[in-house]
């Protein structure tokens, strides 16, 4: 699986708002209602804070990856979203988040859900894409940025 499959462009967030959890997964939520990727931002916040309160999905390194599988939806997909100023996550090493990589899945798509998951964190180890993201003027090299590192590793 290549990032570039789960990961548009068009879905990337290159200046989130929000400064807390449930105001960073509302604004994303959001952004995939307007897109018309999903029906009801609602439903998904639901979904998304239920996953955070079995554990939070800040997994460190400013990196966080909330999840849900969503009724409706046919593939996996994922929305990345940039947070220069940090969003307060609850992450495992209490540092703020700056980057948030939903992963929206199917039911039913397990094996595929966990290697998507394996794949992002992976791709976020490297501490100069961390940094040449924050750097980063917009999302297309936002973009640029991600898929070039996916292919170095892959």
């Amino acid at each position: 699986m290549k990032i570039s499959d789960i990961l548009k462009e068009d879905y990337i967030i290159a200046d989130l708002e929000a400064g807390d959890k449930e105001g960073a997964l509302s604004e994303v939520s959001l952004f995939l209602e307007h897109k018309g990727a999903i029906p009801d931002h609602g439903k998904l916040l639901q979904s998304l804070l239920e996953r955070e309160q079995l554990g939070s999905t800040g997994i460190g390194d400013n990196m966080a990856i909330p999840h849900a599988k969503y009724e409706g939806v046919e593939q996996i997909f994922t929305v990345f979203a940039r947070s220069r100023q940090g969003v307060e996550f609850q992450s495992l090493d209490r540092k703020p988040v700056h980057f948030i990589f939903l992963l929206l899945a199917p039911p039913g798509s397990t094996g595929l859900h966990l290697k998507a998951l394996a794949k992002i964190a992976r791709l976020f180890k490297n501490p100069s894409l961390r940094e040449n993201i924050l750097a980063a003027e917009d999302a297309h090299t936002i973009h640029s940025l991600i898929v070039e590192e996916d292919s170095s590793i892959s």
